[in-house]
């Protein structure tokens, strides 16, 4: 039983460094245009980060139910799993660098698993591909590699586009004016892109609770719990059919999240706002509506995409057709190393948290 509490406190201490590490990503552009001071900014993102975390469950599902063979997952490979993405998560933090925790979390939990099977890499649902269309498969690379590549190819392709739809639009205004009137319409802006980040990042923990939850109910762990404890027990989904999420698990990802954005993160919005490209509030409003539309749409199908992946390519993109060379491609180069290394390398701690574990004796 004590075992089961671990895990849920160090998701949600994994949940809290998600909100101050990748809710910098949202507020990184409103935040560097000036629209918004930081702790404005922050307040902000953590209203939304918690509205948006109670709107849905599709990712959550994905996580718990839709990336490795539960029967593998136990409580202490969970909490290897978080370990590993939460060391990740403080070293790109360390360095400044906007990587994904969503990324991370599921590096670390395909690790971890790998090495409780004893290298059997099966316990891994590779792939279900769909009859139909590409996003309605499962397993990592329909839901986790795929969107990882195509997301930000989106973000990029469609903030350049939209950047340079605005160009064409507002070439005879006064920039002034412009200025006055995006600085305005970027309060909508950030406030879709913080509420589209807690639909789909804050579920993400909400779905390892819930897979914590059902290993500790199917191996009998909270069979002895006391009744005002049942809530605890997770019935195992029927098959072919996703984990549900109870109510609880949501509101307390929810407020763990709200709670990590308040704690800030500026080493993120400085790279994301200031080190990458200049940005005026056009230049944050085009990027911003960017992001949220290409989260928006893989949120309704559940698949788990990297808000840091999106906005860092939205803003790429607007750079591009604000100037190319305005782009400052050693950031780039940067960051999208970042991108490349966070699976393997989240997913190699966590097997070697669950390896030391075995040498241990914690783990069998």
């Amino acid at each position: 039983m004590t075992l089961v509490f671990t895990v849920v406190l160090v998701a949600l201490v994994f949940e809290f460094i998600n909100g101050f590490h990748d809710t910098a990503n949202s507020i990184a552009t409103v935040v560097s245009t000036k629209v918004l001071t930081p702790r404005q900014a922050i307040g902000m993102a953590a209203t939304t980060n918690l509205l948006g975390a109670l709107s849905g469950t599709a990712v959550a599902k994905t996580i718990a139910s839709g990336l490795v063979d539960t029967r593998v997952v136990t409580s202490e490979v969970l909490v290897c799993a978080l370990a590993g993405a939460i060391v990740w998560n403080l070293i790109t933090w360390r360095a400044g660098l906007p990587s994904s925790s969503s990324h991370a979390l599921v590096g670390g939990l395909c690790g971890a698993c790998i090495a409780a099977s004893h290298n059997d890499l099966s316990v891994v649902i590779w792939s279900i591909p769909s009859n139909r269309f590409w996003w309605e498969g499962k397993g990592l690379l329909w839901k986790v590699v795929v969107p990882m590549i195509t997301s930000p190819t989106c973000g990029l392709i469609m903030g350049a586009m939209v950047m340079t739809i605005l160009y064409l639009l507002l070439r005879n205004w006064r920039p002034l004016k412009v200025a006055r009137v995006f600085g305005r319409a970027q309060l909508l802006s950030s406030a879709s892109m913080g509420f589209m980040h807690g639909t789909n990042d804050a579920q993400k923990t909400m779905g390892i609770i819930a897979l914590s939850l059902l290993a500790a109910s199917q191996a009998g762990t909270l069979d002895g719990v006391p009744s005002w404890l049942g809530f605890l027990r997770v019935a195992p989904p029927s098959p072919g059919q996703p984990l549900e999420i109870a109510v609880w698990i949501k509101v307390i990802c929810a407020l763990t999240m709200a709670s990590g954005t308040a704690a800030g993160g500026w080493r993120i919005i400085r790279t994301l706002g200031h080190k990458m490209v200049r940005l005026q509030p056009v230049h944050g409003f085009a990027a911003e509506t960017t992001s949220a539309a290409v989260i928006y749409a893989a949120t309704s199908y559940g698949i788990p995409v990297s808000t840091t992946h999106n906005i860092s390519a939205a803003i790429m993109g607007v750079g591009v057709a604000k100037n190319i060379n305005a782009l400052k491609w050693t950031v780039v180069e940067r960051i999208i190393w970042a991108w490349i290394l966070t699976i393997p390398v989240s997913g190699l701690l966590g097997y070697a948290f669950v390896r030391s574990g075995m040498w241990a004796k914690w783990i069998q």
